[in-house]
């Protein structure tokens, strides 16, 4: 049986060692600069319209968190399909996937969101029949196109990382699986994608953070993001640095705590069994 000391031990040193990481000289002085600049921030700068706008700032970070994990989630089930399809599908499968996703990847978000809102959803707006059914009520808003887009680009994105990480998987280990008896959906779902989602992982959290700083975009087509309310607050106030100040601290808060929870989401997905 293990002592106290023994379970103690392996914290102890762990601790040790990240407290030894934070006091190197570099960092200490990064951090110095950065309560400085924070200090200074808070004291020599105008922030009495913040409790006013306050409700609308939690509204537009609502929206932009809304878009981000909506985006994402469901973009990945359709990278999903993208990815297999080219690793390993047939042809009449293999060029359509390769096709969109090399022209999702070859235009501009920005262009893309737009065709999405000014194109299609004028296209929408010249049927009487879809303007009298019940889609009018969500096509005549602006938030659906920016999820689509968003939602798209990263499905192309992701359908690209998951077909490079479905084709690095040894072929020796899935030609193992089957020589156990594993049928094909049980080599896909316990060992070609718990391999290849672990593989993906790290490019998967750069996309992810990519996602999060592509949400403003959607603020051009009039979707209310965190970032239209700061434009809202700078023209109402005359004020600059203050909403632009306060929208990078959270972005950073939101990019720290999404780098965070997916390097141990990494630490803990299973290579495969």
């Amino acid at each position: 049986m293990q002592t106290r000391a023994t379970l103690v031990a392996p914290f102890y040193r762990h601790t040790t060692r990240l407290l030894a990481a934070l006091c190197q000289p570099h960092r200490l002085v990064l951090a110095a600069l950065f309560v400085a600049g924070v200090i200074a921030a808070v004291v020599g700068m105008n922030w009495r319209w913040l409790p006013r706008y306050l409700p609308l700032l939690i509204q537009g970070l609502e929206m932009t968190l809304i878009m981000l994990v909506a985006s994402v989630v469901v973009g990945f089930l359709f990278a999903l399909p993208l990815a297999l399809a080219q690793a390993g599908g047939a042809a009449l499968l293999r060029w359509p996937a390769h096709a969109f996703c090399t022209l999702v990847r070859g235009t501009p978000l920005l262009l893309q969101m737009w065709l999405l809102y000014y194109g299609l959803g004028a296209v929408f707006a010249q049927y009487p029949e879809i303007r009298q059914s019940w889609l009018w009520d969500y096509l005549r808003q602006a938030w659906p196109y920016g999820f689509v887009a968003l939602t798209i680009s990263f499905a192309a994105y992701q359908g690209e990382i998951m077909r490079g990480a479905l084709a690095g998987v040894p072929r020796g280990e899935l030609e193992a699986a089957a020589s156990f008896g594993m049928s094909s959906r049980q080599i896909f779902r316990r060992v070609w994608f718990p391999r290849a989602l672990h593989r993906a992982l790290p490019a998967l959290s750069g996309e992810i953070i990519l996602q999060l700083k592509s949400t403003p975009l959607v603020a051009t087509i009039s979707v209310m993001d965190l970032y239209a309310v700061i434009t809202r607050v700078r023209q109402a106030t005359f004020l600059t640095y203050e909403p632009l100040l306060l929208m990078v601290a959270v972005y950073l808060c939101l990019s720290g705590i999404l780098i965070v929870a997916l390097r141990w989401l990494e630490r803990r997905v299973p290579t495969g069994s």
